[in-house]
């Protein structure tokens, strides 16, 4: 992905497709600002796309990865995804992997969308927070109108052609006290992969300050515990958990795969449909713009002293964090959820640090049987 011979395998690429175009109006949303009601669809010029596709295979070494965002990514039409694998295609090295990721509100999904997506076996994230009753109170069109009917009816499609597909839900005000009710519906509707992200009052482009976010750290902390001990289900856990896979993993002596519980902030590039690149969602502003792939070579964007003070963030650690016996499970969590103290400006740990803590210690007993059982034959479903 960068150098031709020091892209390892694994490195990814995350771009934001159309910027922040949108048929949806959330009222959450961090990143669009249309309104559900853009003016104008600018899909990656097609010499951009080129460039960087050639460039990265040119990298590679043996898997590739690309994730496709928004605004609502699907809005460049089917005729982009396929000269995306068009050139996938021409400029991958023999035997190389290739994986899609798409990350949609689902609402635009048909019969057609869902064979495309099974033809090149592209792995979809749905959004989706829950119930008609919770989901439709936040994830409206520029009408107000709900969308979970139009949700609901291209999960439908995907199902219909077996395409992989998870579920990600923002964990709000309205349901962060109401584990129970989602988990169960997450089994009624037989979703098998589920993510949580807290819900934030933020600006993409505001780095100047920790996000805001519309829940307590110890909800979140209530919410993961009850959520935990359904997910546990006596030691065989019926779903995927992205949160609760992940502290699995760490309890068998493996990395986490979330970014904000590994040692280090990942490598990536997060480019917008222009083509600029930057290091991270939560940090794109001109401040920390590594370049534009339309026009540097990735082995300059990579080398940009910008990254590694980037990368840096991550390990300085406030004092807490240093002290911490949790430490070796979230490292310190997201620097962008760090803020710093009004007394002498020292940084103060992430906001869900005490979210963190209290799930850590609630679940270790269990966590670790599971983990034994795992290493000694046994499964975790």
């Amino acid at each position: 992905m960068c150098a031709a011979n020091s892209t390892k395998p694994g490195l990814g690429v995350l771009w934001k497709t159309v910027s922040e175009s949108c048929n949806l109006a959330c009222d959450y949303c961090y990143y669009s600002t249309c309104g559900g009601k853009p003016q104008q669809i600018d899909r990656i010029p097609s010499d951009v796309l080129d460039r960087l596709i050639k460039a990265y295979m040119a990298g590679s070494s043996g898997s590739v990865s690309f994730a496709w965002q928004g605004g609502e990514p699907l809005l460049a039409g089917r005729d982009f995804y396929r000269e995306v694998v068009y050139l996938q295609a021409k400029y991958a090295p023999p035997h190389t992997v290739i994986s899609n990721a798409v990350q949609t509100n689902g609402t635009l999904i048909d019969e057609e969308w869902a064979e495309f997506f099974a033809k090149y076996s592209f792995l979809v994230g749905v959004s989706l927070d829950g119930p008609a009753s919770i989901h439709d109170a936040h994830r409206v069109n520029a009408a107000g109108h709900g969308s979970y009917d139009r949700v609901m009816r291209g999960i439908a499609m995907l199902r219909r052609h077996r395409v992989d597909f998870n579920i990600l839900t923002v964990i709000h005000e309205d349901h962060v006290g109401q584990a129970a009710e989602l988990m169960a519906f997450y089994l009624r509707e037989g979703f098998t992969h589920v993510q949580f992200i807290p819900c934030m009052d933020f600006r993409a482009q505001q780095t100047n300050r920790p996000p805001e976010f519309r829940i307590t750290a110890e909800q979140y902390g209530d919410f993961l515990c009850e959520s935990f001990d359904l997910w546990y289900s006596g030691g065989q856990p019926l779903i995927s958990v992205r949160f609760f896979d992940n502290l699995l993993l760490q309890h068998l002596g493996r990395e986490a795969e979330l970014c904000t519980h590994q040692a280090s902030c990942p490598k990536t590039l997060i480019l917008e449909q222009n083509g600029d690149a930057y290091p991270c969602d939560f940090y794109i502003s001109e401040e920390y713009r590594l370049g534009n792939v339309g026009r540097d070579r990735l082995e300059d964007i990579w080398a940009n002293p910008i990254y590694e003070a980037f990368l840096n963030k991550k390990a300085d650690l406030p004092d807490r964090c240093r002290r911490c016996e949790y430490r070796s499970f979230c490292h310190g969590g997201c620097p962008r959820n760090r803020s710093r103290s009004l007394a002498d400006q020292s940084v103060l740990p992430d906001y869900f640090c005490e979210s963190y803590r209290k799930v850590y210690a609630y679940s270790w007993d269990r966590m670790r049987l599971l983990a034994s059982r795992i290493r000694f034959g046994g499964s975790s479903n």
